[in-house]
């Protein structure tokens, strides 16, 4: 909330008039009743001014939204005599209610309670019995609702709407998590049935202790090691039908397949992934003849639930798969006591070679690392988007595949892959509106042409219509804390990380929040389990010279020298390095992060400037990131506000960290010009300020 909302600076049951913004609005005496305001403009200002009391509001921006069409004098003019009449009418309750300047409009010091404010206050005093009352009296009415201008209202009402509904769930969660984490199941229970009364399946999002979804993990089925991915086209389709299941929480695709080759038992792979039931089986495929094995195990015991068999043809596989699907399903409700109903099956496409290259290309651009992985992935799946165009899954594993190539490789000339993407899921999304992961893949395009608030739009939709996709909770996530909105971002990125617990992106988007709010012992054991998913150790480090542990730090950042050629690929352009040249690199590059000493931080800086005159790509990540963590705001700028790749995009969630010396960057006297340039300032108008950078007063 905002620092007025945090401070209770009025006693709400005293103030003399109250407006509700929920529903058609109205305002009322401190008796209750209603206050008419006969013009119906008037009325309007009013109402957004209640709506966000913390922003004034530009007249000139008043003008375009309640008077559409008219000429920009008459619009004044209009506004002039409406503020008269406004000021009149408030007047005689307090002078201070309403101040007007040339160029703003805003609600006074002691502002006008509302019910919207009286239901956050109610959340942050922990009153959850007046919080259940409150929001039984909204009921699920909308803000503002009745209020119509024109089409420019509507697009700004609507974003309000959004904002602040999202702004009280988050609250909601945040709340939640906390009671939950102290073992209030009193309050936990009163404020989740007060927040069922305005969202009636909240339970899904909040992840609540209520057992209210069976957790399920699908294994990486066994087949022949050439036909390996004719099995994981099995399986990605059981993961996909299941997840379509409400009553069932399936763990995300690159945790289960994560354990494939693992050596620990059936209860210590249920327990890695945090699930009840593991499902595995096996795929047989000898010529034309396809027979598949399914078993539904315990995770506690590894006993077997419940197990079936089922044969078919190639020519018949997508019958076959929908058969074992469904199959699943049933077996699944008779055997766990679930009232479950078969969900609808996706078409994927009925060219069997299209499928065959399809699943071969996803298997290569999964495995991200390896040369020519990617490559040959990305020329498998234009093959099958060849053979047939309607294919809408394979057009976003080739966006996605796109996207990888700019990330994990050091190809000189990243641009066409970005270009390429952003094709290939506006191609997705044409065939399959409800494709969330194509959105959020077209959300990334935007982010490299400075357009990050159309990236979150786009996000916020994808996640109405997946609300249960782990690629598309991480997305939102990662994009709301890229903009420093990491408040609003953690139930995301939590819940992300929760169903896909060894992804190891959405590890690195988990310990990059914890960092920025502060809770540095759970950032660190976050890098801990990045490092132990087998990505990179630089946050476990970053947490650990946080906490003042520098020597560690810097021990554990040059851990990162292992993975190079494997993991983590050398930036373009750079040429190989002997073993001493790179035993010397890293140790200026961990000293420089993590030993806290400034003449350690100088000479890698000077190395940074040395790789941005020097390297053909000069946004790489190689060199952004560690100017972040840095504190060197001027590389920064100068990096990623010439160009925003998908790679770089992804270190500004670090720029959030209120540690020195990060929080140099955002002192740096360049940074707004920066985050205008970038298209940050335009997300803050309509999705609120970050914490940690204060909105200007704009009114002087």
């Amino acid at each position: 909330m905002k620092e007025r909302r945090q401070q209770d600076i009025w006693d709400i049951r005293t103030g003399q008039v109250h407006a509700s913004v929920f529903g058609v609005f109205r305002l009322k005496d401190r008796n209750g009743q209603e206050i008419t305001i006969a013009n119906r403009r008037a009325r309007g200002i009013l109402a957004m001014l209640c709506l966000v009391p913390d922003e004034p509001l530009e007249r000139a921006f008043i003008s375009r939204l309640l008077w559409p069409g008219r000429f920009e004098a008459q619009a004044k003019a209009s506004l002039r005599q409406c503020l008269l009449e406004l000021g009149k009418l408030l007047s005689s309750f307090d002078n201070k209610l309403l101040v007007v300047t040339r160029t703003h409009v805003s609600l006074g010091g002691t502002a006008i309670p509302t019910d919207l404010f009286c239901l956050e206050h109610a959340l942050v005093q922990g009153n959850y019995s007046q919080y259940f009352q409150q929001l039984t009296a909204i009921s699920t009415n909308p803000l503002l609702d009745q209020l119509n201008f024109g089409e420019a209202f509507e697009q700004w009402l609507s974003c309000q709407r959004i904002r602040t509904e999202q702004r009280l769930k988050t609250a909601v969660l945040t709340k939640l998590a906390t009671l939950q984490g102290n073992a209030n199941t009193l309050d936990y229970g009163l404020l989740l049935n007060a927040w069922l009364q305005r969202e009636p399946d909240f339970e899904l999002a909040a992840n609540n202790s209520h057992n209210q979804h069976t957790k399920i993990a699908v294994l990486a089925f066994s087949g022949m090691e050439q036909q390996d991915y004719f099995a994981d086209g099995v399986v990605d389709e059981i993961i996909t039908m299941l997840g379509q299941v409400p009553s069932i929480k399936v763990a995300g695709r690159s945790s289960s397949f994560g354990v494939k080759d693992s050596q620990g038992s059936l209860p210590e792979i249920a327990q890695i992934l945090g699930v009840a039931y593991l499902v595995e089986g096996s795929v047989q495929r000898q010529g034309n003849a396809v027979r598949i094995n399914v078993r539904l195990l315990e995770g506690k015991s590894g006993f077997e639930v419940w197990g079936n068999r089922y044969t078919g043809t190639v020519d018949d596989i997508f019958t076959l798969q929908e058969r074992v699907a469904g199959a699943v399903t049933i077996g699944l409700s008779a055997a766990l006591g679930l009232t479950l109903s078969a969900p609808k099956m996706n078409e994927i496409t009925h060219n069997q070679q299209a499928y065959d290259l399809y699943m071969q290309g996803r298997a290569l651009s999964r495995r991200i690392v390896g040369e020519g992985v990617l490559e040959t992935a990305i020329a498998l799946l234009e093959q099958a988007v060849k053979l047939d165009p309607q294919f809408a899954q394979c057009w976003t594993a080739l966006a996605e595949a796109n996207a990888y190539v700019t990330v994990f490789t050091p190809h000189p000339d990243k641009l066409p892959f970005v270009t390429r993407m952003a094709e290939c899921a506006s191609k997705a999304m044409e065939l399959s509106p409800t494709d969330g992961h194509a959105l959020v893949m077209l959300g990334v395009y935007h982010w490299t042409h400075n357009n990050p608030l159309a990236a979150l739009d786009l996000a916020f939709k994808a996640y109405r219509l997946e609300p249960n996709n782990s690629e598309v909770l991480a997305r939102l996530g990662s994009f709301l804390a890229y903009c420093g909105l990491t408040q609003q971002a953690m139930p995301y990125i939590t819940a992300a990380a929760e169903q896909d617990p060894l992804n190891g992106r959405h590890l690195v988007h988990l310990s990059s929040a914890l960092l920025n709010l502060g809770d540095l012992v759970a950032a660190r054991r976050i890098g801990e389990k990045i490092v132990a998913v087998g990505f990179p150790s630089l946050w476990l480090a970053v947490a650990s010279a946080a906490m003042g542990e520098s020597e560690l730090a810097v021990k554990q950042y040059s851990q990162t020298r292992l993975m190079m050629n494997a993991v983590m690929t050398v930036p373009t352009g750079t040429k190989p390095m002997s073993e001493q040249e790179l035993d010397a690199y890293w140790q200026t590059v961990s000293k420089g992060i993590c030993s806290g000493q400034e003449q350690d931080r100088l000479k890698y800086c000077q190395v940074l400037e040395i790789m941005y005159a020097s390297l053909p790509d000069q946004s790489d990540v190689a060199i952004v990131l560690p100017a972040i963590w840095m504190g060197h705001g001027q590389m920064v700028f100068k990096t990623v506000g010439q160009q925003v790749t998908p790679a770089s995009m992804s270190c500004l969630i670090s720029l959030w960290a209120d540690i020195e010396p990060i929080r140099q960057v955002r002192l740096d006297p360049d940074f707004m010009p920066f985050a205008a340039k970038i298209g940050l300032v335009e997300v803050w108008e309509k999705y609120g300020w970050p914490d940690l950078l204060p909105k200007p007063n704009t009114d002087n």
